[in-house]
């Protein structure tokens, strides 16, 4: 089993920066996909973005593109989204996820894939 835990939410102001972290528990990071999804209440949950095991590949959505920053730290189990030039839109409580089956160089965007979720953290964006 896996445990994550998600920290660094807040309110921001649009056109400001954050930096979100998830923790995890366990053995055998290096070989897990980890992504970054999000929700807002009454919508489905969507992806944000993803980074293989080992590091070497990302994928983001078209709506974040260019603005978040994924990233990981294998020899801590931590992995991050800094989050640039944030819109209102970006308000939703975001989530990090595990996929143990992605090996070090696998990247999924389907939510279905992830097998252990965090708590979520709120990301608020003021106009």
């Amino acid at each position: 089993q896996v445990q994550l835990v998600e920290s660094g939410g807040g309110l921001v102001q649009a056109g400001g920066s954050l930096r979100l972290s998830c923790a995890a528990s366990g053995r055998g990071f290096s070989t897990y996909t980890m992504g970054w999804f999000r929700q807002v209440l009454g919508k489905e949950r969507e992806f944000v973005a993803v980074i293989s095991g080992g590091g070497g590949r990302t994928y983001y959505a078209d709506s974040v593109k260019g603005r978040f920053t994924i990233s990981r730290d294998n020899a801590k189990n931590t992995v991050s989204l800094r989050m640039n030039s944030l819109k209102p839109e970006d308000t939703a409580v975001y989530y990090c996820a595990v996929d143990r089956d992605g090996g070090r160089n696998s990247v999924t965007s389907r939510t279905y894939d992830y097998d252990y979720w965090g708590q979520g953290t709120q990301v608020t964006v003021s106009s």
